[in-house]
């Protein structure tokens, strides 16, 4: 049956746009969301993480393309299983502000032995930024207080950076 084209006034702009551009954007949103089903599924059907690449896919395809930057975490128990995860900050189209007092709270919340942050860069970009280690550094300080291990922090642009596969999760040795 071909779609009927009928026009709505977008609240953005005064420019009419048809319902088959907001059926094909309603869409859209369903197969990203079933696709993001279908990766967290196989995640929670695994159990565990035993390396970064387990979380990767779900969080590239959970992240990769969202406007603004969000910073998300997946808490483990002792041996790696999945306890939850979750979406703990919102911000702009180039950062977003993390306060460890609410990572721990969220960690004590789900009894966490250890996480693994992602966030993304909407620029496709995903190398490490100064701000991005320091973050992560400061984190993972703040949990160790509480006794959660930081596994990684995977940043996501046009591809899935793995800051623990670079060698950026090493605790700094003082002289």
């Amino acid at each position: 049956m071909p779609l009927k084209k009928e026009f709505v006034m977008s609240p953005a702009s005064s420019t009419p746009k048809s319902s088959t551009d907001v059926s094909s954007s309603s869409l859209e949103q369903t197969i990203m969301a079933a696709a993001e089903d279908i990766l967290r599924e196989k995640l929670e059907r695994k159990g565990r993480i035993s390396c970064p690449t387990d979380a990767a896919d779900f969080l590239r395809m959970r992240l990769g393309t969202l406007p603004n930057e969000e910073f998300h975490v997946l808490w483990l128990d002792t041996r790696h299983r999945i306890l939850d995860y979750q979406r703990l900050f919102v911000g702009t189209i180039d950062g977003a502000s993390i306060y460890p007092r609410e990572v721990v709270r969220a960690a004590l919340g789900v009894n966490a032995s250890a996480a693994i942050f992602a966030h993304n860069h909407p620029s496709g970009e995903a190398e490490p930024s100064a701000a991005d280690r320091a973050i992560t550094r400061e984190l993972r300080e703040a949990l160790q207080l509480v006794g959660v291990r930081v596994l990684d922090h995977l940043i996501i642009g046009a591809e899935c950076v793995s800051m623990a596969n670079r060698g950026l999760m090493q605790r700094k040795v003082s002289r």
